[in-house]
């Protein structure tokens, strides 16, 4: 019996007190819970739906209903006055305007692109040196990308790269609010 004694003697004093008991019993504690959870849940069956892929698609609306969506799925039509600019004639006429920087002068360059923009884009050029653009030259037509009836993107191909216009109607009247370049 001293055998035993030494082994319970063992586990109780060094094995159960360090970091490795502690796990080893863990380990048992949590295979045991596991074994007992799947002897009380009884065989499974192959043939449950929960197990396989569905025959079908598993749909939560009514295919029939009709977009529920908070996007709209059909593009929206600019609005433009009677008698008013349209947004690609306007978005074309600020670029020329834009590229027109050779040989004028920094307010003659402003007040070509001035009629063209809102009051804000106005404020934020005032600075900008007309020597800075990096393009001279259109090389496509003016692509629409309407996002509201008011608010119009506008992208046109240059010599060296892309132009990016953000158009506004401001009382039925197009007006460039922001411009952007990429090199292509």
């Amino acid at each position: 019996m001293s055998g035993v004694k030494r082994a319970f003697d063992f586990l109780a004093t060094r094995l159960l007190r360090s970091r490795l008991g502690v796990a080893l019993v863990i380990a048992v504690v949590v295979l045991g819970i596991i074994g007992a959870a799947r002897l009380l849940a009884g065989p499974i069956d192959a043939g449950s739906d929960l197990m396989g892929r569905p025959d079908q698609p598993i749909t939560t609306v009514d295919p029939t209903a009709g977009d529920d969506g908070a996007i709209a799925t059909a593009l929206p039509s600019p609005v433009t006055s009677p008698g008013a600019a349209t947004p690609a004639s306007v978005a074309r006429r600020f670029a020329l305007a834009w590229l027109a920087h050779r040989d004028v002068t920094a307010e003659q360059w402003h007040a070509g692109l001035r009629p063209l923009s809102t009051p804000a884009l106005t404020e934020k050029m005032t600075d900008v040196d007309p020597i800075s653009v990096p393009a001279d030259r259109l090389t496509g037509e003016p692509v629409l990308i309407p996002q509201t009836e008011g608010f119009v993107e506008v992208t046109m191909l240059v010599d060296s790269g892309r132009l990016r216009l953000e158009l506004v109607s401001q009382d039925g009247q197009w007006l460039v609010d922001a411009v952007d370049w990429e090199r292509s």
